[in-house]
């Protein structure tokens, strides 16, 4: 982290150890617009804001948040929070669809490992009776 101007700042590189991720992933984030950090020449400074939303980020991805998803719900925050409610709502709203979502996925797999079950018992009975 560097404080050249009194507030924390980071490049790219300490920004990827830190939250564990490459900087090509960062990158691609700022392609996406997701991020938009200072430039000095070629060189990205990341400001705690770009940080904080780097790690909402990450957060939405192992939610299972499309970028566009996660996009979307941070747009949404105003620092004076009069966008609070409706952000905090969009994020519920998200949190409960992909519960759904999951719920289903669950009984797929569950509903699979029952014909698996199945076909290794019948398998296993034509193995027996061959042998007989």
């Amino acid at each position: 982290m560097t404080k050249a101007t009194n507030k924390p700042r980071w490049s790219i590189g300490e920004l990827a150890r830190e939250l564990d991720i490459t900087t090509r992933t960062i990158r691609y984030y700022e392609d996406m617009g997701l991020l938009s950090p200072e430039r000095k020449g070629q060189t990205r400074i990341y400001s705690p804001a770009d940080r904080v939303r780097l790690k909402l980020i990450l957060r939405g991805k192992r939610l299972g948040f499309s970028l566009e998803e996660s996009r979307d719900l941070i747009e949404m925050y105003s620092p004076d929070g009069t966008n609070n409610r409706a952000q905090l709502s969009a994020v519920l709203d998200k949190i409960e669809a992909r519960r759904a979502q999951l719920a289903q996925q669950l009984r797929d797999i569950q509903a699979t490992q029952q014909e698996l079950d199945e076909a290794e018992q019948r398998c296993r009975q034509a193995m027996s009776e061959l042998e007989s």
